[in-house]
């Protein structure tokens, strides 16, 4: 590979402004489809479900979930709250983003709020006053009922939604990739931006008591990256942006099959320059002190000057509107002494902070007179601006020698400018050497990605890299199947998927097999598959489950579900969480509770001498 192929610029790519989209009318007739909403913690997708081909089969948005509050412009228009792709890009505004997820659960409802509103409104949902479709939400593995009932609570009370559905994102991908000699059971691995999951589904059932989750995904690993950067590169320390890190680690990292081999590799010095890649950071070639024309040194003058002729013309006007309105209102005041009108006279004088007339009067010279003055500076500073408009057109030698008389003053206000405006004359004017820099200047904004590669990446496999006190994945996937039977690891391990974004490192695939051929036992068998697109399965396998599941009663939760049930109620199907209700003690009725209580006075109030 050549040296110059693996020198890679960073894309810095903008997001674009979701449009407004009019949906097709296959959306409401003969009834209002599904709407698909894959609520993930690092992307949210949404689009319609329908067996109509007019309906597209994919999302129509996705964008991050987050969102941000500006603070609005001094004096202008409020605060103003963007979401998604609106916000441009996320580096401006690092310090302003929220979201309403703690690791990959929705904990803060009014940034959720406004992450559906954004939904709602760019699909086009132009029902009045609710949204009269069905909603296929995503949600959690082993979701907190506390969460799930503010998030039922939001879509029925806020947006009228007709009914609802909970799915787990990872068991929807499972099920979309499914084939026809695939088993029902398998064990899933979901690695997504903020966590880790491993699943075990048996019987087409998820078997949630053995569940178990890493705390460790997407979002960690490129912490980790910027902060092995930054210590690597301090000169650079502000350009590495974890904006920046997400494309590294999506399109230059890797898995390494064998963590330590693959280190021992990259100290050879002829496999480092083989596969390191450089990263070009932005810069300018323009040196301090570049060589520029006596024009363009001119030009900055000029723009300069202008700046500052600008900045005071609009300093003066606002001295003068403040001063004129401090002027008219002491006018008021003393309208008010020449009206005889003495009670509002005073009580004007003591608001104003003045003792009399005399005081008021004072006041009143000395605003006239400065707006006055003001108003000249301003007059003055237009006659100039027009003359130096009219002096800059070019000069036409000998047009009128007798009107060039100069007098004293303008000749000495004009030697005053001289050493600042004068321009070099062009037989002074030397040819430009080329400048030879030190130093290589592209060669000093690289960032030389070595074992950072397979660094960022390792650490769902060993969490102690960065400190964390977890199993990685291969010791929960042996912890996991060891709660089993050997019959049921056998089955499990036929059909081990991995899902999510995080699943998409090259060699990713090749790791697992190492590590379970380490773990089952000697010429035992297994496979291992890889979801078709790890990004969007989650949402094509909630579309097909709507639009099989469209007209039937299994797997929604209705309005009525929802009064009767409250929020944390859940319709369980084949891709659903397990719905394990809150177990409250029963209370004792009011009357059962103060007949026990006398008794229990009675008895400890009962005759002293049969108590001896």
């Amino acid at each position: 590979m050549a040296a110059a192929s693996r020198v890679f610029a960073f894309r810095d790519a903008r997001w674009a402004p979701d449009p407004v989209l009019e949906p097709s009318a296959a959306v409401r007739t003969p009834q209002p489809v599904p709407l698909v909403i894959d609520n993930g913690s690092f992307q949210t997708r949404a689009g319609w479900a329908s067996a109509d081909p007019a309906v597209p089969a994919e999302p129509l948005l996705r964008f991050r979930s987050l969102a941000a509050r500006s603070r609005g412009a001094r004096g202008g228009a409020g605060a103003e709250t963007q979401v998604g792709n609106d916000l441009g890009s996320p580096e401006p505004l690092r310090w302003l983003l929220r979201s309403p997820f703690d690791r990959n659960v929705p904990v803060q409802l009014e940034l959720q709020e406004l992450l559906l509103d954004h939904v709602f409104q760019r699909l086009g949902v132009a029902s009045q006053g609710c949204v009269d479709h069905p909603i296929v939400l995503t949600e959690a593995v082993c979701n907190p009922l506390y969460s799930r009932q503010m998030m039922s609570e939001l879509l029925f009370e806020c947006y009228q939604v007709p009914k609802v559905s909970y799915g787990v994102d990872s068991l929807y991908s499972f099920y979309h990739n499914k084939r026809q000699n695939w088993p029902c059971s398998g064990l899933v691995i979901s690695s997504g931006y903020q966590c880790t999951h491993i699943l075990p589904v048996l019987e087409g059932r998820l078997d949630a008591k053995n569940c178990k989750r890493i705390n460790l995904g997407g979002c960690q690993a490129a912490v980790y990256l910027q902060r092995l950067l930054q210590l690597k590169y301090p000169g650079h320390f502000a350009a590495i942006t974890l904006s920046r890190m997400e494309e590294i680690l999506h399109e230059h990292s890797y898995i390494a099959e064998d963590y330590i081999e693959e280190l021992q590799k990259w100290r050879s010095p002829e496999y480092y320059e083989n596969n390191m890649h450089k990263m070009q950071l932005p810069f300018s070639n323009k040196l301090l002190g570049s060589t520029l024309t006596s024009e363009e040194k001119q030009e900055r003058r000029q723009q300069q000057l202008r700046r500052l002729q600008e900045l005071n013309a609009r300093r003066r006007e606002e001295k003068l509107q403040l001063d004129q309105e401090r002027l008219d209102r002491l006018l008021y005041v003393q309208e008010l002494l020449e009206d005889g009108q003495m009670d509002q006279f005073h009580k004007a004088l003591v608001e104003l902070n003045m003792d009399s007339a005399e005081e008021l009067q004072s006041y009143i010279n000395k605003l006239s007179l400065s707006v006055e003055q003001t108003k000249q500076k301003i007059l003055q500073a237009e006659v100039n601006i027009e003359v130096d408009v009219v002096d800059s057109k070019p000069e036409t030698p000998d047009l009128d020698p007798l009107g060039s008389e100069q007098s004293l003053e303008d000749v000495e206000s004009i030697n005053e400018f001289e050493p600042l405006f004068a321009e070099e004359q062009p037989e002074v004017e030397k040819p430009v050497a080329a400048v030879q820099p030190v130093f290589n200047l592209a060669e000093y904004h690289q960032l030389f990605l070595g074992t950072e590669r397979i660094r960022a990446p390792e650490i769902v496999f060993q969490p102690s890299l960065i400190g964390e006190d977890q199993a990685g994945i291969a010791e929960t996937m042996q912890y996991v199947l060891e709660r089993y039977p050997k019959e049921q690891q056998a089955i499990l391990v036929q059909n081990v998927f991995l899902t999510g974004g995080n699943t998409m490192y090259p060699g990713l695939k090749a790791r697992v097999q190492k590590e379970l051929l380490e773990i089952r036992p000697f010429q035992s068998s297994f496979q291992v598959h890889l979801a078709s697109s790890p990004v969007l399965d989650a949402w094509y396998g909630a579309r097909d489950w709507a639009v099989e599941y469209m007209t039937r009663e299994e797997g929604w939760i209705t309005r009525k579900d929802y009064e009767e049930k409250g929020g944390e109620y859940l319709k369980e199907h084949c891709a659903s969480n397990v719905y394990v209700p809150i177990r409250l003690p029963k209370q004792a009725p009011r009357a059962t509770e103060a007949l026990a209580t006398s008794r229990a006075l009675t008895s400890s109030t009962g005759n002293p001498c049969e108590q001896a």
